[in-house]
């Protein structure tokens, strides 16, 4: 798993790259605080457990593939 940082909100992840369409997002920190779209979600009574992921974070990941900072496998 390699570092990325949310280019939105400068959340920490781990993430892995197992193809084009498959990314594995391990957080380091704990998602409900440390990212405010999360937050706002937790806020407004959904339970984190729930939460898929942040657009925003998807974004920064879909743009460090497209900068060739991953490789796939």
């Amino acid at each position: 798993m390699m570092p990325l940082t949310c280019r939105s909100c400068a959340t920490k992840v781990l993430v892995k790259k197992n193809s084009p369409q498959h990314t594995s997002i391990q957080w380091t920190t704990d998602a409900a605080t440390s990212c405010p779209v999360f937050a706002e979600r937790v806020a407004g009574g959904v339970h984190p457990a729930l939460l898929d992921t942040c657009e925003r974070l998807h974004d920064s990941i879909a743009e460090a593939a497209r900068e060739g900072i991953f490789t796939y496998g």
